[in-house]
């Protein structure tokens, strides 16, 4: 529970971060590519996340927090607070944001420098959508070591297209021939301390949004990374999924409540020998990929305790979908891990990975949508290691911080009205775990589609595919389909859903 000192902290200083620039509180937003509900220590992982473990500690772990179930419409919900399919990302990315405003739009009318280092996936240059400064790829998926054409002396980059195209502010490079030591989460989170060293001596607080690639395909991580995970996954699938969920009862993340959903990876001990070693070296390579993340989180923290500014500087972590059961089949060279060979994760570790939910990345059900989400703030929250079970969702990000930084949601911008905010601040939530939320939330991403009040969760997977029941406070894991006992509650949370989708449709 908070408590009444947290409290007095928290309402002491919202009110008073509106006055002078220098007592709003910094912000960190970082957001994760295809990690799944259970790839972090805190919330259950052996990966090393001793980073991202410390800001749980020091700040409140969301149980029930969630996303889309895809990049571009996570990315789309997060940086808006409308729903993908208001703002024209409901399918594609390619065409302008419309109807709202961004973070940095709207942090930036409230005094922030705000910065974005990382994958965009959208339309809009950032620098033109409210972001001082940006370094990043503008697409999906490239290759982590090299996204440009061939280096001397090393193998053809396995990759898409060699094309993506890079930012360094408005300065385009297409394709991106990096230098020999780029390794995408080393460069992106590079910009970011530069840029922090940069306006260390602004009178003005900062907006970070740190965007990784990682740990999305294709598998690519440093050598010295992998080795510190060699042998560490020599026992399947069932055991590493068996003592994650452990770990997460001993946390207190999950209670008895939750059963570990049917696992839908294959018995390990059904593979060959050498299929199990290329199985166990993709989950090293995976593993390392979020080390080499939290690693790099870490010399920002660092960074900022240097600055003496990380006391009043607000983190917050989350991934944009689950664990990706995608696969992408590009001819390399054989050699898991590295520049010249493109892996996939695949669906049986994904089932890992969202320990212990059902599906992965592109579902509706808990294992496309659940991410873990971390917010600490040292001045602001105190040290907390608390839960909270509040049903979030990436659309209140925004509101969330536009109370934290004092600012306030236009009705219009640049002369264009705009759509109100879908979400909700999630400061009442984070002061009080019984907070209620005000409206229904709602998915659909291709195929998948869902609608959730209250506890109940109406779901389906398929153009077809018929709707499914679900009670989140007694069956968390969605394993007991309760339509046939609540008709008349499915057929309004359905109605209720189509009145959203003809609503966001306009």
């Amino acid at each position: 529970m908070i408590t009444s000192i947290s409290i007095f902290l928290l309402f002491a200083l919202l009110p008073s971060l509106p006055q002078t620039s220098s007592e709003k509180p910094n912000i960190i937003l970082i957001l994760a590519d295809d990690l799944g509900w259970s790839d972090i220590g805190s919330y259950g992982s052996e990966v090393e996340t001793p980073n991202l473990d410390w800001l749980a500690e020091n700040g409140i772990r969301f149980t029930q927090m969630y996303n889309t179930a895809k990049c571009n419409t996570s990315r789309a919900a997060l940086i808006t607070g409308l729903y993908a399919q208001q703002v024209g990302y409901e399918a594609t990315y390619l065409q302008p944001l419309k109807n709202g405003i961004t973070i940095g739009e709207l942090l930036q009318s409230a005094g922030y420098r705000t910065l974005w280092a990382g994958k965009h996936h959208g339309f809009d240059h950032p620098m033109d959508r409210g972001f001082d400064r940006y370094f990043g790829l503008m697409e999906g998926a490239s290759n982590h070591f090299n996204p440009g054409p061939r280096r001397e002396n090393e193998p053809q980059p396995a990759q898409k297209r060699p094309d993506r195209p890079f930012y360094e502010d408005r300065k385009l490079y297409q394709p991106f021939g990096p230098p020999k030591d780029y390794y995408s989460t080393d460069y992106f989170t590079k910009y970011a301390l530069q840029w922090l060293e940069e306006y260390k001596e602004e009178d003005k607080p900062f907006f970070l949004y740190l965007s990784y690639t990682a740990p999305h395909d294709p598998l690519m991580a440093w050598p010295e990374d992998i080795e510190k995970y060699k042998g560490k996954y020599s026992e399947g699938y069932e055991v590493v999924r068996q003592k994650r969920f452990e770990k997460q009862k001993k946390l207190g993340l999950i209670d008895e409540k939750y059963i570990l959903s049917d696992a839908t990876h294959v018995p390990w001990q059904s593979l060959s020998d050498s299929l199990k070693k290329v199985e166990e070296l993709k989950m090293e390579v995976y593993a390392a990929m979020i080390d080499r993340m939290d690693q790099k989180i870490g010399e920002i923290i660092q960074k900022l305790r240097v600055l003496d500014k990380l006391e009043n500087t607000v983190f917050l972590f989350l991934s944009d979908n689950g664990a990706s059961a995608e696969v992408v089949n590009i001819p390399g060279d054989g050699k898991i891990g590295t520049v010249g060979h493109w892996t996939s994760l695949g669906q049986d570790w994904a089932n890992v990975g969202n320990t212990p939910l059902r599906f992965y990345k592109n579902y509706s059900f808990e294992g496309g949508i659940k991410t873990p989400f971390i917010i600490s703030w040292p001045k602001g929250l105190g040290h907390q290691n608390q839960l909270n079970h509040f049903p979030a969702h990436l659309i209140d990000i925004l509101p969330t911080l536009a109370e934290l930084a004092g600012a306030e949601y236009p009705m219009e911008f640049k002369g264009n009205p705009i759509l109100p905010t879908e979400g909700q601040s999630l400061v009442p939530a984070i002061m009080n775990e019984n907070s209620l939320r005000e409206k229904p939330l709602f998915w659909e991403w291709s195929v998948g589609k869902a609608v959730r009040k209250g506890d109940w969760k109406l779901v389906s997977h398929g153009k077809d595919a018929p709707w499914e029941l679900y009670n989140l406070r007694q069956d968390p894991t969605e394993t007991e389909n309760r339509i046939p006992d609540n008709p008349e509650l499915a057929h309004e949370l359905a109605g209720l859903f189509l009145s959203w989708k003809e609503k966001v449709s306009k």
